[in-house]
């Protein structure tokens, strides 16, 4: 494989750790402090976000602690969205004293994925789109950091397991409770035979784990919002702020909740696709 496709499988292995909350990832071994891991993602790797609201600005604070990673190119169907990943990306790098080129902002992703400058995405966007997404990533040969769930239905799976091998993609899934330590742990107890031979398990992902019938009253769309790439797979819906809820830039608000399109069946699966993907 070329040096570049090395150096950003390496890249994806590292942004497990930050995003995890620097824990231990099976077939991944490093000595007590993850720094040597890091420091070997140490070729300039270009990233582009698909999906810029809060659950993005997390990863972008995490994947800039990795030395040689930029984020150059983000796409969001709301404006305001787009311009407040722009300033954040100035602000991070302005406070590590390094320099740097504003990201390139584009409201259709697919436009940022035809970007050359754009070595690896990551997608962050709502359930209903990970698969197309991911798969018109695997198809423009970006390898992808992507959010769980994997994807909203076991046919997309299928089909993006299907993308990943035709193209030669490194995918990486963002789910924290199969990465983060004390899991980790419990599962090495387990394998272990710690906890002697295990008969039954039981699996809690909420008390209501079914979405319940889109029922929101609707609203007017902000400026600046494309309602209907937001909706993009999804039959028409009228729009509701808890669905996108709307944010300030001077002075800064974010959304004081996010990802609420999960708990409506029309645009999620619940529990069972937040918790239960974990």
């Amino acid at each position: 494989m070329s040096s570049n496709s090395f150096s950003r499988r390496k890249f994806l292995g590292a942004s497990l750790l930050t995003s995890a909350g620097l824990s231990l990832i099976p077939g991944l071994s490093f000595a007590s402090a993850p720094t040597p891991l890091f420091q070997s993602a140490h070729e300039r790797v270009r990233l582009g976000f698909i999906g810029v609201g809060r659950q993005a600005l997390g990863l972008l604070n995490n994947f800039m602690r990795i030395p040689g990673v930029e984020a150059v190119a983000a796409a969001d169907v709301y404006a305001i969205k787009r311009e407040r990943f722009a300033l954040r990306v100035q602000k991070n790098m302005t406070e590590a004293g390094k320099s740097y080129v504003a990201p390139k902002l584009y409201e259709d992703y697919r436009e940022l994925l035809a970007n050359p400058e754009v070595d690896a995405v990551v997608i962050a966007s709502p359930d209903h789109w990970h698969a197309i997404m991911a798969i018109d990533a695997c198809r423009a040969k970006k390898d992808i950091y992507l959010e769980k769930p994997l994807t909203f239905t076991i046919k997309e799976g299928q089909e993006l397991v299907k993308a990943v091998r035709e193209n030669g993609i490194v995918l990486a899934v963002g789910s924290m409770q199969r990465a983060a330590v004390n899991f980790q742990t419990a599962a090495m107890h387990v394998q272990r035979g710690k906890l002697g031979k295990i008969s039954q398990v039981l699996v809690h992902v909420g008390d209501n784990p079914h979405p319940k019938p889109y029922d929101l009253a609707e609203e007017a769309i902000p400026a600046g919002l494309n309602w209907e790439k937001w909706l993009g797979p999804i039959p028409s819906l009228h729009f509701n702020d808890l669905l996108n809820p709307g944010i300030t830039l001077n002075p800064e608000k974010n959304e004081a909740a996010w990802g609420a399109w999960r708990w409506y069946r029309e645009t999620g699966g619940g529990l069972m696709t937040d918790w239960g993907a974990h």
